[in-house]
């Protein structure tokens, strides 16, 4: 879908922002960027939709060069979301949410579907909703509109510049919940650029990890916690306390009670990838890179656990920090 040959970004002053970039992010994958800041994500991101041109190499995109495609229409087939929501303020929740398709000349009523459709995926009734204005929303809701608003037209690719690092705790998780489930429905194509090593490994199926310009690893979150390439990467995970797990097992989830509910599936058709309490972390983590979720045998009752990446990611942040207050 999206392919960079040797790309490099030099600015006028001189500075070398990305360097010698070569990457393939594939149909409908949740591609993260993460980084410290200044390492040449945020330029990478914006070289997609050549808010940012490069200075030498290609960007592929279905394997025909940005540069040939007209600029408008290339950024219509790009969702855009930024940390600086950038919304109307003068105009409604669904008037803000038409806004390119409404460039695209989608008719009135396919366009109050769309409004509709996108409002009740992350919850949000219609009815209530799209008539509101923007300065009546909170944070999250606007942060949230933001989000419909790119997904609006139906584009292919949706691009998200740390859109979640202004919200507190409770808001930024209900979004990551709310993308992941849009991912998931609509099958697009999302670069998505944070800081936070939680938030790239609870929603990234794979991650490139950045320092300088240049890509340092690039791997599932299963790869980078389990074979880090070097000290950076290491360090780097240690900063967003993520740890290894090689020698705990599903059942210290279990009794720290790092899992969402206790469910009985109608059928087994329903369930995922299923695995037994004396399974590894490691496998519950490689399960995860496949699905959303995974559930938890409990033969004792013939129930089963539902676990996500986001409480595994929980239990290993936890866990990191309660070994750093006891030395």
């Amino acid at each position: 879908m999206i392919k960079f040959c040797d790309v490099s970004k030099v600015y006028d002053t001189g500075k070398h922002a990305v360097t010698g970039l070569n990457l393939n992010i594939k149909d409908g994958e949740f591609f993260v960027l993460i980084g410290p800041s200044g390492c040449g994500k945020t330029t990478t991101l914006k070289m997609i939709n050549r808010l940012i041109p490069l200075t030498t190499g290609y960007i592929y995109v279905k394997d025909k060069p940005i540069t040939e495609y007209n600029i408008q229409q290339l950024r219509w087939n790009m969702g855009y979301v930024l940390q600086q929501i950038a919304l109307f303020p003068n105009m409604t929740v669904e008037e803000n949410i038409r806004t390119v398709p409404e460039m695209k000349k989608w008719s009135k009523d396919k366009m109050k579907d769309r409004v509709t459709e996108l409002l009740e995926s992350v919850d949000l009734d219609a009815k209530n909703y799209r008539h509101r204005k923007i300065s009546e929303l909170s944070g999250g809701e606007q942060q949230r509109v933001g989000v419909l608003r790119a997904f609006a037209a139906d584009p292919d690719i949706i691009l998200m510049d740390e859109p979640f690092s202004a919200l507190d705790p409770i808001s930024r998780q209900n979004l990551q919940e709310d993308v992941a489930k849009m991912h998931k429905k609509w099958n697009k194509t999302i670069v998505f650029v944070t800081h936070d090593m939680q938030e790239a490994m609870s929603l990234g199926e794979r991650i490139a990890l950045m320092e300088k310009g240049k890509i340092v690893q690039v791997g599932t979150p299963y790869e980078i916690i389990n074979h880090p390439k070097n000290d950076f990467v290491r360090q780097f995970l240690e900063s967003g306390n993520i740890e290894t797990a090689e020698d705990q097992t599903i059942q210290q989830l279990i009794d720290e009670k790092y899992f969402s509910s206790i469910e009985s599936p109608e059928s087994t058709e329903q369930m995922n990838i299923v695995l037994s309490p004396e399974d590894s972390v490691n496998e519950l983590i490689v399960a995860l890179s496949k699905e959303t979720s995974v559930f938890i045998e409990n033969r004792q009752t013939q129930s089963f656990w539902k676990i996500t990446n986001k409480e595994v990611m929980a239990y290993l942040a936890a866990n990191i920090e309660s070994r750093g207050d006891a030395r």
